[in-house]
C-alpha cells in the first residue's frame, strides 16, 4: 500500500511508520512536530520508502497535496491532553475534530477510500458497563479530549455513508512502550528521578485502568485493516485486565528499587474527565484472532526501561 500516516513523529505514529516500512509499504509521514519527536523516525529515514512532509493538519492544502496518490490514511494526528483540556478547550477542537474533517476533506479531494481513525476509549465517559463494549449505551461525555473525537468519529463515519469511504476506528485504552512521552509512568518517573524520597499522586490511586502495549495496538490496527471488511470497523482495542493506580506506583518503585513515601491527592479522580474505571470490552477485535502478547505490568515496566535509556525524551517536556 501507500500510506499516508498523519502524526508520523508522535509516540504511536512513529511506531506505526516504523511496522509499514518493514512490511514493505510506501509510507508518506505527515507532522508538524508539535508534540512528536522527529528523532523517532531515524529508522524510518534509513528505507526509500519513506518520506516525511512537516505540514499541520490544520492546513488542508498541505494535506491535500500530501495525500495525492495514497490508497490507506492512517489518522493519528491529534491533541492527546485529556487533562488539561479545560484550559484551552479550542485547541481540542481544532486538533481533533477540525482537523479530522481536514484530513477527510483531502482525501475526498485525492479519491483516497481508506481510513484508519485513533479514537479513544474516553469517548466512553463514565459507563455503567464493566467490561464495556462497542455498543455501550451512548454515553455523557466527561472530557473535551473525549468529545472532540467522539465528533471525529462522528464525521468519518457520515464520510463513509455520504462518499463510500471504508473506516476502521479504534477506540485505545491508554498505550504503553517505547517512545512514550506522556501520561502517568512518564509523570512518575519523572518525579522520582527529582525527588526519590517521595511522590505526588493525583486522586486516590485507587482509580483502576486498563493498558495496552505498543507494538500489540499496532498488531491489532492492521489486523483489523486486512480483514474486518464492512463500510464502517469500530474496535476496542485494550487488554481483558485491568490495574489500579496504586498497583502502577509499586511495580515501577520496585523496578527503580526506592521506597518512596506516596502523597495521595485524594478523591476518585486526579483531573476533570479522569474516569475512575476504564475496562474495554475488546471480544470484537479478539474474535479476527487477535491476543496482545505483554501484560500490562509488562507493558509498565518496558515503558519504564525505554525511559531510563532515553532521559532525553523526559527532558524534551
Amino acid at each position: 500500500m501507500r500510506c499516508l500516516v498523519t502524526g508520523c513523529a508522535g509516540f504511536i505514529g512513529s511506531n506505526l511508520v516504523d511496522r509499514l516500512v518493514q512490511e514493505n509499504h510506501e509510507v508518506i509521514g505527515y507532522d508538524n512536530g508539535s508534540t512528536g519527536q522527529f528523532e523517532f523516525l531515524a529508522a524510518a529515514h534509513q528505507s526509500p520508502r519513506f518520506r516525511l512532509v512537516r505540514g499541520d493538519t490544520l492546513d488542508l492544502a498541505g494535506l491535500t497535496e500530501a495525500a495525492r496518490g495514497v490508497e490507506q490514511v492512517f489518522h493519528l494526528a491529534a491533541n492527546a491532553d485529556v487533562r488539561f483540556g479545560t484550559q484551552h478547550p479550542r485547541k481540542d477542537l481544532e486538533q481533533n475534530t477540525l482537523a479530522t474533517f481536514n484530513v477527510l476533506e483531502a482525501m475526498r479531494a485525492n479519491g483516497v477510500k481508506r481510513i484508519a481513525f485513533a479514537s479513544t476509549g474516553s469517548i466512553y465517559g463514565e459507563p455503567t458497563i464493566f467490561p464495556t463494549p462497542e455498543a455501550a449505551p451512548f454515553p455523557i461525555q466527561t472530557s473535551l479530549y473525549g468529545a472532540s473525537k467522539l465528533a471525529g468519529e462522528g464525521l468519518v463515519q457520515a464520510y463513509c455513508e455520504g462518499f463510500g469511504f471504508t473506516a476502521h476506528i479504534f477506540r485505545f485504552v491508554s498505550i504503553l512502550g517505547e517512545r512514550y512521552t506522556h501520561g502517568h509512568i512518564f509523570d512518575f518517573y519523572k518525579q522520582l528521578r527529582a525527588h526519590p524520597d517521595h511522590l505526588n499522586v493525583l486522586g486516590n490511586g485507587a482509580q483502576r485502568k486498563s493498558y495496552l502495549y505498543v507494538q500489540d495496538c499496532i498488531d491489532a490496527m492492521l489486523l483489523a485493516i486486512r480483514t474486518a471488511s464492512a463500510r464502517i470497523n469500530i474496535f476496542n482495542l485494550g487488554t481483558d485486565e485491568y490495574c489500579q493506580v496504586k498497583d502502577s506506583i509499586q511495580w515501577i518503585c520496585d523496578h527503580l528499587g526506592l521506597t518512596p513515601r506516596v502523597v495521595l491527592a485524594g478523591g476518585e479522580r486526579g483531573w476533570i474527565g479522569d474516569s475512575p474505571f476504564i475496562f474495554l470490552d475488546c471480544a470484537r477485535m479478539r474474535a479476527l484472532g487477535w491476543r496482545p502478547r505483554l501484560t500490562i505490568r509488562e507493558g509498565v515496566i518496558r515503558t519504564l526501561d525505554y525511559l531510563m535509556q532515553n532521559p532525553w525524551v523526559l527532558e524534551r517536556r
